[in-house]
């Protein structure tokens, strides 16, 4: 039989993409550049900063100083990816766009708290964050944590008034995001594990849990997060679930590589501080080439769970390609 392939252009979400069908043996294969998903994260970006723009306090209300710290973190640039992946999972089920705009932008505050933590001396003290100064550099050690605890608290706050008329669905997301950065293989526990094994080589099992608690779980919740807002069966977020656990990982894999091969004008921050402080990472156990296969293989894991979706699941999967490709 002769096998002709055939090609045309359409447009999801406004974002053109190609999709080549072999007939009649092979099964659809769709793909989107990986210009177009940094375009599409570039236009969500503007969304989400417009949204976070309404929803921090003005920097000069009073106490203006931290205002002016929260906005100088959450402005000081970021990729918005943790708002699109909450955006794009609740795309897949036609959730409200209000809402989940609403929702993905409170995720930003929780991600910029932790990203001031994370900084701050008696942690990884680091004095640069997206090509700037750190908050506690800028504005001082003791308000560059409360701007972390405020943006946290802010966080919630702004998801539970996001319901209008879902309160159950809004009480679901509350509960997913506390675990996830919670400390039982959420963010903070990994974050403490990470500490305890600084100075130390670790062991594969202990790696897993450190990147997948850390930096995976509040990816997951994202993803978990926009699909629990829409209409979503459990089958649909259990699909979703997999998805983020494997992109999750592979982020912070891909972060790890960056760390060694990457440099500070493309990252924005201190490179080759793993290796300084002696931290469990993927290159330090596995060795860069191998890091690389288990991220690919984990990007194609992720990509195949959402496949009964075909093209409306087109942006996770391109974005899911773009996490570990990117060098920033």
């Amino acid at each position: 039989m002769v096998n002709c392939e055939v090609g045309w252009r359409f447009t999801i979400h406004n974002l053109p993409f190609t999709t080549r069908r072999s007939i009649p043996s092979e099964p659809t294969v769709n793909i989107l550049s990986p210009e177009t998903i940094r375009q599409h994260l570039e236009q969500t970006r503007g969304l989400v900063d417009g949204e976070l723009d309404r929803i921090l306090p003005p920097a000069e209300e009073y106490p203006p100083s931290i205002h002016k710290a929260m906005r100088y973190s959450v402005f000081a640039g970021g990729k918005r990816l943790r708002p699109t992946l909450c955006l794009e999972a609740g795309r897949l089920f036609t959730g409200d766009e209000k809402i989940l705009l609403r929702v993905g932008s409170a995720l930003e505050l929780i991600h910029t708290y932790s990203l001031i933590h994370d900084d701050l001396p008696a942690l990884d003290n680091d004095d640069l964050r997206r090509g700037k100064p750190t908050s506690h550099v800028v504005f001082g050690e003791a308000t560059a944590i409360l701007a972390g605890d405020a943006l946290l608290t802010l966080a919630f706050e702004t998801i539970a008034g996001a319901g209008d008329g879902a309160s159950d669905r809004t009480l679901r997301v509350i509960h997913e995001l506390a675990h996830a950065i919670g400390t039982i293989r959420g963010m903070v526990g990994g974050q403490v594990v990470d500490l305890e094994t600084t100075n130390s080589s670790g062991d594969s099992a202990r790696l897993e849990y450190i990147h997948s608690a850390k930096t995976g779980a509040f990816m997951r919740a994202a993803l978990r997060s926009g699909a629990i807002l829409t209409p979503a069966d459990q089958d649909d977020l259990a699909r979703v679930t997999a998805y983020g656990e494997k992109i999750g990982l592979a982020f912070q894999i891909a972060d790890d590589l960056l760390d060694v091969e990457g440099s500070q004008a493309e990252l924005g921050k201190t490179i080759g501080k793993d290796e300084q402080q002696h931290k469990a990472t993927y290159p330090a156990l596995h060795g860069i080439e191998a890091s690389k296969r288990i991220a690919s293989r984990l990007v194609e894991e992720a990509c195949a769970a959402l496949e009964p979706y075909g093209a409306r699941a087109q942006v996770l999967q391109g974005i899911a390609h773009y996490i570990v490709d990117r060098r920033q």
